[in-house]
């Protein structure tokens, strides 16, 4: 049976991604200096215009406004023709965090002895066999070309390139494997062009060198279907942080809780909850007690211990799901202090979760593999 599933990214240069970018770029500096600080940063970018606001209690001595001119500089908005740039007007709201949440997140006495969650909610961690890095194929396959964008724009390979951009995939599954690229849809921000020249360098230098062997004869390719995409970014589109958790995650495979990454701190379990249940469904997978493995986490505000764990094998699994529950509660961390002690997340290590997916890079703590031998004996 045969079954097709999409999934898209975006550039660095996107404006939502921009405003990730920002935040993570805050958190980042804050850890450097005080790897204790709270931090909760949103950004909106618009044409000529960026707000960082939030709340951050932290030792540090950061420049707001020199990090995000030159996380703007770095994505490549440095033309102030383009409409937003380096040299936009930015805006400073920030804070500090509120006692009230303060005093459920941090070790204390009686009921908050332990480090609680930062926040209520569900988190989800996806793992399948369709990848080497065990990720979806379509978000793993738009990633790759979004960065592949990037890359030829900031070499000089597409000159006509600009930073905005977006890619989409659509996979064909046969009996529940991946087979081949049905569609390709590339809309990427360019200057003033030959839109022929410059769909046939992007199908030539972005689309076949990154799908190679996905790629046949009846694969429909779309290049900036409209025909024109001369103005974008925070120019044509206002951006904002976290509007892109999809994209941050499995690409629409599996569920999502809700919550967006990008300027929190790991005390908020929307992310460091959401990564460790990415690292207990990568290990069970790469143990081969399932192909495909979810796993939902639940959390209450300041209390330590997860409220729930769900597991989801969608009939994949080897040993019974009921199993696989009890080797998580034994062999994972699941408080949140000890989520943050397991993975080491009070490094400065967030700008690289920033754009093209916070999954399927090995660099990353929550992508090891680590217990994965000792939950392969539980299939002997």
């Amino acid at each position: 049976m045969k079954q097709y599933f999409s999934s898209e990214s975006v550039t660095e240069g996107h404006p939502d991604k921009v405003c990730d970018n920002i935040s993570d770029a805050i958190l980042d500096a804050c850890l450097v200096q005080d790897p204790m600080s709270r931090v909760a940063v949103e950004t909106l970018v618009t044409k000529d215009f960026c707000c960082m606001a939030g709340e951050v209690t932290t030792k540090a001595n950061v420049n707001f406004d020199e990090i995000a001119r030159k996380k703007i500089a770095d994505i490549g908005y440095t033309d102030p023709s383009l409409g937003f740039s380096d040299k936009s007007k930015i805006l400073v709201l920030i804070h500090e965090q509120s006692p009230d949440i303060s005093q459920g997140v941090s070790e204390g006495e009686g009921d908050f002895k332990e480090q609680g969650a930062g926040d209520q909610g569900m988190m989800f961690g996806y793992a399948s066999i369709d990848t080497p890095e065990l990720m979806p194929l379509p978000i793993s396959l738009a990633h790759d070309l979004a960065r592949r964008l990037t890359d030829a724009r900031k070499d000089g390979e597409i000159k006509e390139l600009l930073p905005d951009g977006k890619t989409q995939v659509t996979v064909e599954y046969e009996h529940g494997k991946p087979k081949r690229v049905d569609t390709v849809v590339i809309a990427s921000h360019h200057k003033e062009c030959d839109i022929n020249v410059l769909r046939k360098n992007i199908l030539e230098k972005v689309i076949k060198p990154v799908l190679g062997n996905y790629l046949d004869s009846k694969t429909r390719v779309f290049i900036n279907a409209t025909g024109r995409f001369v103005l974008g970014g925070p120019a044509a589109d206002t951006g904002v942080t976290g509007r892109k958790i999809i994209v941050d995650t499995y690409g629409g495979k599996g569920h999502h809780g809700g919550g967006a990454f990008s300027g929190k701190d790991p005390t908020k379990v929307d992310r460091s909850a959401a990564y460790a249940a990415r690292y207990i469904a990568k290990n069970i997978v790469a143990a081969g007690l399932a192909e495909k493995c979810e796993v939902q986490l639940a959390y209450c505000i300041g209390y330590a211990d997860p409220l729930n764990i769900h597991v989801e094998c969608f009939g994949t699994n080897k040993i019974p799901q009921e199993k696989i529950e009890e080797l998580i509660r034994e062999n994972f961390p699941l408080k949140p202090a000890s989520i943050l002690k397991e993975l080491d997340l009070r490094k400065p290590i967030y700008g690289k979760t920033s754009a093209y997916g916070h999954f399927g890079k090995e660099e990353l703590p929550w992508e090891k593999t680590d217990k994965a031998e000792k939950l392969k004996t539980y299939l002997l």
